[in-house]
């Protein structure tokens, strides 16, 4: 079995470290603008060897994990390249781009959208770790586009990975994932925006910086290169989930002004429930 990894990083190559154990006869190549992305990637031994696309019609399981920019410039590429038995799956934080890009290719039969709820805040072949999916949810799009051969071949891996499936339309993906993921991104990378320009001593914010703010900020250290492509792909859900959510921030603003501190806590007491939802 031929495996390419195409954009060595987190997603990629934590799958790939996952799926080593299951097919140990397989060859893992890698697909990556960066060579010494490549480099570490072998001296991690997340794949054995480098490849090009021309590599491709040699491949039975092909894996994009790129920035979604990227991945819309290049998925009708890899699917020119490859032969029609293999699979094709892409990671990307937005469906609606990349499905309706290939919609109209030859093979794309051979092409399953997915999107793995999974990852940290690192980057990079480094960032690679073992069981990453385990017990994440992956969200499959357009499944009836892909040839039933193929699906059958992906929901095999994806059991491998220990990942749960759940089928959506590529709108209602990016709708439902502009709130639960795309907003969390942005309100973290605003917060730490808003503490380093107050707080100029950065001692000052390390010193007493706590669990609770360490955690919140934690998805501000996510790479900008990858986010800003995501942004831009999914603005008009993101836009909406802003004008909700800063609605709601301007909302206990004005009830702290106006020292109504019993809303205050039924405001927080109504959210408490979020515990039940996420257990």
């Amino acid at each position: 079995m031929n495996i390419y990894i195409i954009g060595i990083g987190l997603i990629g190559g934590s799958m790939a470290l996952d799926l080593q154990s299951h097919f140990k006869e397989a060859t893992f190549f890698g697909i990556d603008s960066s060579e010494s992305n490549l480099e570490e990637a072998i001296q991690l031994e997340i794949i054995q060897e480098k490849a090009t696309f021309e590599d491709l019609v040699n491949s039975d399981l092909v894996i994009v994990s790129v920035p979604v920019d990227v991945g819309l410039v290049i998925l009708p590429e890899i699917l020119d390249k490859i032969n029609d038995n293999t699979l094709v799956i892409d990671a990307g934080s937005t469906k609606f781009p990349i499905c309706e890009v290939v919609a109209n290719h030859e093979r794309r039969r051979n092409f399953l959208a997915t999107h793995p709820i999974a990852g940290t805040e690192y980057s990079g072949p480094k960032a690679a770790i073992k069981e990453l999916f385990k017990g994440k949810t992956n969200i499959i799009c357009e499944v009836e586009k892909t040839a039933y051969k193929q699906q059958e071949m992906a929901l095999d891996l994806f059991q491998k990975l220990g990942m749960r499936i759940r089928y959506m339309d590529p709108k209602s993906h990016d709708k439902h994932i502009a709130y639960v993921s795309h907003l969390s991104h942005i309100s973290s990378f605003m917060l730490g925006k808003t503490v380093i320009e107050k707080e100029k001593n950065e001692r000052d914010i390390f010193d007493m910086a706590g669990s609770g703010f360490e955690s919140t900020v934690r998805l501000a250290k996510s790479s900008p290169a990858m986010w800003t492509p995501i942004f831009k792909q999914n603005k008009t859900n993101i836009i909406e989930t802003l004008d909700e959510y800063i609605s709601n921030l301007s909302q206990f603003k004005e009830l702290l002004e106006s020292e109504n501190y019993d809303e205050v806590f039924n405001e927080m007491q109504n959210t408490n429930r979020i515990k039940e939802i996420l257990k």
